[in-house]
């Protein structure tokens, strides 16, 4: 089944990396996609942060990675565990990534690697510890 722009498989593709990336810290990433977005997309992706509780994450570690494929339109927003200690720019530096990706037509590899790269400093700031739960389904969202 496609959905916009994704299949089933590449909804796989993407809930792997989520779960690869979570494997090394206590940090939680979602995926959210929906068709449009008629308002400025910051706004809609932290209406849909609350709305997926990532805000209710124990550490405020959560990552949320919003795209409204009709309108071409994403977002990343870190919840303010994670923003405490990344640089200003990280954010903007996997969107530019994600963007190449996007241009060339690879939508899910720049999905992956923008999980990956956000991954990479949940880690390195909030390691993964002995009892550390999933606290957020690794499943992408589709609305």
């Amino acid at each position: 089944m496609t959905v916009g722009f994704i299949t089933t498989e590449d909804k796989a593709k993407i809930a792997e990396a989520i779960r690869l990336a979570e494997g090394h810290t206590s940090g939680e990433i979602r995926v959210h996609m929906e068709e449009t977005c008629k308002s400025n997309v910051l706004d809609r992706a932290a209406h849909v942060f609350s709305e997926l509780d990532m805000q209710k994450t124990k550490l405020r570690n959560g990552v949320l990675f919003y795209l409204a494929w009709e309108d071409r339109k994403f977002a990343i927003l870190g919840d303010a565990g994670i923003n405490a200690v990344v640089p200003d720019n990280f954010w903007d530096d996997i969107k530019v990534r994600m963007q190449v990706c996007f241009r060339s037509g690879h939508y899910v590899e720049g999905i992956c690697e923008g999980v990956e790269m956000a991954g990479k400093k949940l880690k390195e700031a909030f390691p993964r510890q002995d009892d550390d739960m999933n606290e957020l389904s690794d499943e992408v969202s589709i609305s």
